[in-house]
């Protein structure tokens, strides 16, 4: 049985709360891994469920404000939570998936057959790796952490932020004060959440990649 994380106290100094969410499962295209960044997939029946149970456990929590990645994978999944807390999530471009340029859609298996120097250099140098016409993570640590500095990280507000694996990746690397280079080293599966104490004195992360209490 998955049990879904307590409800945030009221009245502490710390009870500014950053809850990040990871939209749910999404459709399959293909068997074997893919690159999924900016492409637009949407959600499957199975991220659908996830996003059911994370509403009807949000319905008991106060929040502030939703946003998410204006993707409809991140929406839909903030829609369906919002209804049943009464919020209306804001879409924020600055919350997309990392960009992969030539790479999206594609298939791990196709790009190192195709180019097999790159897809090595991208597994030795994860963080600054650019595929063409994409990002890098450090491309994506830049475009996220200021958005996160300006408009999220305010104590005494609890915020639900439904964004993707490699935002959140970035800003717990960030958090926690890891180096980019190790943001595979933190799980962030479809449809979990992590949860982050805004105090005054700065962030503390109290909950990792917790699943969809289904």
């Amino acid at each position: 049985m998955t049990v879904a994380p307590t409800q945030p106290p009221n009245g502490t100094e710390d009870s500014g709360r950053l809850f990040l969410l990871r939209h749910g499962d999404v459709e399959k295209t293909g068997a074997g891994r893919h690159y999924i960044g900016q492409g637009d997939r949407p959600l499957s029946g199975r991220g659908r469920v996830q996003a059911e149970a994370w509403a009807a456990y949000f319905a008991t929590v106060k929040l502030d404000t939703i946003v998410c990645s204006d993707l409809s994978r991140c929406l839909d999944t903030a829609r369906i939570i919002g209804a049943a807390s009464q919020q209306t999530p804001r879409a924020r471009p600055e919350l997309r998936e990392i960009a992969l340029g030539a790479w999206e859609g594609q298939s791990f298996a196709a790009i190192q057959g195709r180019d097999p120097q790159a897809f090595q250099q991208r597994g030795r140098c994860i963080a600054d790796h650019r595929p063409p016409g994409g990002e890098s993570f450090r491309d994506l640590d830049r475009r996220v952490w200021p958005f996160f500095e300006e408009r999220l990280c305010q104590p005494q507000r609890r915020t639900l932020v439904v964004t993707h694996a490699g935002v959140i990746r970035v800003l717990l690397c960030r958090l926690l004060g890891m180096p980019l280079e190790n943001l595979f080293s933190v799980g962030v599966a479809y449809g979990a959440l992590s949860i982050i104490a805004l105090r005054p004195a700065g962030c503390r992360l109290q909950a990792l990649n917790l699943p969809a209490p289904v």
